[in-house]
C-alpha cells in the first residue's frame, strides 16, 4: 500500500517506537520523537508559533519516517507572513536504499503544507539531503560559527574538534603548557577589537523571568530597522521561553544609565562532557538578541560579560545579521564564514530577493530554527 503523511498521535507510539529500534539496528544515529506532544512550544490554540509531528506510515501501522514543523510569524520587507522551519525529515532510507523516494516525497509534502520553508544547520554541502535540496533549486546561504576563547588553556586541552590525532593533540598540549597559545589566542583577539572597534554605550543586565511590556516597545521601535527578521515581541519570546521546562536558558534585559531598555539576550551555558565539538569545556551560547543594529557592540558586550562571569571556557553564536557580528568582532570574536547552511525553499529564496537582502537585512539566530537543539 502507499506510505501516507499523517499527523502523529498517540496510535502511532509503539510504531514510531519499532522505527527507531530498526533505525538503531541498521546503525542509523537518527530516529523520531515517541510521544507526540512536542515538549517545546506543542500547538494550542492562538499561539504565535509552534512545532507540529508528522510521519510517513505505510499500510495505516508502520512508520517509515517523519519530520517536525516549526511555524512562525515573520516580517518580511515590513509584511507578517508565516515561515516555517523544518527538522529532519527522518527516513527508512538511512538504512534501507528501497525508501530513498520517500525522502522527497516528504519535502514536497513539507512544501506543499508550508511553502516558505527552511532549515538551519546540517553538518556539510555534500550530504546527501543538501544535494537533494540544490537539486530541487532551493536556495542554500552560509552562516558564520562566531566564536570567543575565554580559557585558552582550557580550549586548548579539551576540545575535541582540533585535537583529532595524537601529533594535533600533543602541538595543543605544547601550546597550553608553554603559555604561547594563550599569548597567540589573546593577541588575535586583541587584534579584533582594534580593527572592529566600536563605539559603545555601557549597559546594565539584569537577569529577568519573562519578557514584559517593555519587550513589545523594544520591537515596536526597532522591527523596521531589519529586512527580514521573525516576530520579536514579548508574547513569541515568552512562548518560546516558556519558564518551565525546554529550553531553560537566561534572558538578559539591557538598561542604559538613564534606565532605558536598549536591548535583550537569551543566553545558556552548560559544562559538557565529550562533546564532539567542545570535549569538555564549559561552553556559552548567544541563542537570541534583539535590539537596534547600531546598539549591537554595546549590547554584545553586556552579554558578553555576564558569560564570563559565569567562568565559560568560551562563547559561541550563529548568526547572520552583518551589524550584530561585527558587535562580536569588536569584543574580540573571530568569525568562520559558512559554517551552517541556511536552507530556503524556492518560494522562501524568491520572496528574499535580492541576495543582498539575506546580505545585509537578515536577523537570524539559532532560536529561528530548532532553539539551541543539540546543546541543551
Amino acid at each position: 500500500m502507499p506510505i501516507k503523511v499523517v499527523p502523529h498521535s498517540d496510535q502511532h507510539v509503539e510504531a514510531v517506537h519499532e522505527f527507531n529500534q530498526r533505525m538503531l539496528a541498521g546503525g542509523s544515529k537518527w530516529g523520531f520523537y515517541t510521544d507526540p506532544q512536542p515538549d517545546w512550544i506543542p500547538p494550542s490554540p492562538g499561539a504565535p508559533t509552534w512545532r507540529e509531528y508528522h510521519l510517513a506510515v505505510e499500510d495505516e501501522r508502520i512508520v517509515r519516517g517523519g519530520y517536525a514543523l516549526k511555524p512562525q510569524t515573520w516580517l518580511i520587507n515590513g509584511a507578517k507572513c508565516v515561515v516555517t522551519d523544518w527538522q529532519g525529515p527522518f527516513s527508512e532510507a538511512d538504512v534501507d536504499v528501497k525508501y530513498s523516494p520517500l525522502m522527497l516525497s516528504l519535502l514536497r509534502g513539507m512544501l506543499k503544507k508550508y511553502p516558505l520553508l527552511f532549515s538551519l544547520g546540517h553538518g556539510g554541502t555534500e550530504e546527501p539531503i543538501v544535494n537533494m535540496l540544490r537539486k530541487m533549486k532551493w536556495g542554500l546561504r552560509g552562516i558564520p560559527f562566531v566564536f570567543n576563547i575565554c580559557h585558552p588553556f582550557a580550549f586548548l586541552r579539551r576540545n575535541r574538534y582540533l585535537r583529532t590525532s595524537p601529533i594535533r593533540r600533543l602541538a595543543l598540549d605544547v601550546l597550553a603548557f608553554t603559555g604561547a597559545g594563550f599569548v597567540a589566542i589573546k593577541a588575535l583577539q586583541a587584534l579584533h577589537k582594534i580593527r572592529f572597534r566600536a563605539a559603545k554605550v555601557p549597559l546594565t543586565a539584569e537577569v529577568v523571568s519573562e519578557f514584559g511590556p517593555w519587550a513589545d516597545s523594544l520591537w515596536e521601535q526597532n522591527k523596521d530597522a531589519y529586512t527580514c527578521l521573525a516576530v520579536r515581541d514579548r508574547d513569541m519570546m515568552n512562548t518560546l521561553m516558556p519558564q518551565e521546562g525546554w529550553p531553560g536558558g537566561t534572558r538578559l534585559k539591557f538598561t542604559s544609565a538613564s534606565g532605558e531598555v536598549a536591548g535583550w539576550a537569551i543566553v545558556h551555558d552548560k559544562q559538557l562532557t565529550d562533546d564532539a565539538r567542545f570535549g569538555s569545556m564549559h561552553v556559552g551560547l548567544i541563542t537570541d538578541f534583539f535590539g537596534a543594529p547600531d546598539d549591537a557592540a554595546s549590547i554584545m558586550t553586556a552579554t558578553h560579560a555576564y558569560l564570563v562571569s559565569q567562568k565559560v571556557d568560551m562563547i559561541f553564536a550563529n548568526i547572520s545579521h552583518p551589524a550584530w557580528i561585527k558587535g562580536l568582532q569588536s569584543n574580540g570574536y573571530t568569525v568562520l564564514a559558512d559554517r551552517r547552511i541556511f536552507a530556503l525553499s524556492p518560494q522562501l529564496d524568491e520572496a528574499l530577493s535580492p541576495k543582498s537582502t539575506i546580505a545585509q537585512g537578515l536577523h537570524l539566530t539559532n532560536m529561528d530554527g530548532h532553539g539551541p537543539h543539540g546543546f541543551q
